[in-house]
């Protein structure tokens, strides 16, 4: 009777304790589904500019607090939609990494609104040995003549940065940003404003361009005043004030060397008068026809004479 009694109450423990354990699984179930929420991912990776298909896409359970902003919760919203970013598998599909509704695939829909896309002609050197990739930023240099001034000779040849935090959009026919490895390359496009693309066009008619790697977190701007041939060498380029000082210096020792040879000739004129005199006796004219070319008569009452100029 004993242990009829010891029987009925473990199995009456037994059950209270399946009970329990079955009510507090049911209790962590329904706690776990009211903080999960459903968030479209990439079920496949997505390629920049590339059109969404149902196949790309897939619904997982995600914690509710911590729901990224702009997440997809339907599919059926995505279906058409171009990305203006590569996407990794399993990774989330946000609102802001979606170009517009309406958007057609293609490079036109990773340009940023009021931006522009223009292509420049570049080869190993000019594209930084192909490490300028899709998503980086670059500064442009345009090596070309200064205008000159009137009557300046000297060389005006000048590099200068023209633009600066270009961000690349592709190179040659490819866009996607998900490779490092450099890749040597023929064009390069760039995605600018349109005062950059204008500037960009005309800097490339009246020079050579060139491309200039930079960090890509590096937001800052320099401003520069070009490099030119007398300052790479440590001169300092000539002022306008020194110019006219030594176009002054130059015609003032034009002056003076003019003066110099009037004086001479003057000098060469009278000596040759001179030995014309002693060789006739000093007879006015001899002194004539020795120098009539440059003597004239003179009379002073009743004497007559030569003055040669």
């Amino acid at each position: 009777m004993k242990n009829t009694r010891t029987l009925i109450v473990l199995a009456i423990a037994t059950v209270s304790g399946l009970a329990a354990v079955a009510l507090a699984a049911q209790w962590l179930n329904r706690q776990n589904t009211n903080g999960l929420a459903h968030v479209a991912v990439a079920a496949t990776e997505i390629s920049l500019g590339q059109r969404i298909a149902p196949e790309m896409v897939k619904l997982v359970d995600w914690p509710s607090g911590s729901v990224p902003k702009g997440a997809i919760d339907d599919p059926a919203k995505l279906q058409g939609r171009v990305v203006r970013s590569g996407l990794q598998r399993g990774e989330p599909i946000l609102e802001a990494k979606l170009a517009p509704l309406g958007t057609q695939g293609g490079l036109s829909a990773v340009i940023g609104e009021g931006r522009r896309a223009i292509t420049v002609r570049v080869n190993d050197v000019i594209g930084v040995a192909g490490f300028a990739l899709p998503g980086n930023y670059v500064d442009i240099i345009v090596n070309t003549q200064k205008d000159s001034d009137r009557g300046n000779s000297k060389d005006q040849t000048i590099s200068k940065i023209v633009l600066e935090h270009i961000l690349v959009l592709a190179v040659a026919q490819e866009a996607s940003r998900d490779e490092t490895k450099p890749r040597v390359v023929n064009a390069v496009t760039l995605e600018v404003t349109p005062e950059e693309a204008e500037k960009i066009d005309l800097a490339r008619s009246v020079g050579n361009l060139s491309l200039v790697l930079r960090n890509q977190v590096d937001p800052s701007d320099t401003s520069t005043v070009g490099a030119t041939k007398t300052t790479l060498l440590g001169a300092s380029e000539p002022t306008k004030a020194d110019d006219k000082k030594a176009a002054a210096s130059s015609r003032s020792a034009s002056s003076r060397q003019g003066q110099k040879a009037g004086t001479a000739s003057k000098s060469a004129r009278g000596d040759k008068a001179t030995q014309a005199m002693a060789s006739t006796g000093g007879t006015v004219p001899a002194v004539a026809e020795a120098a009539a070319s440059s003597c004239v008569g003179v009379i002073n009452g009743l004497r007559n004479s030569q003055e040669c100029y």
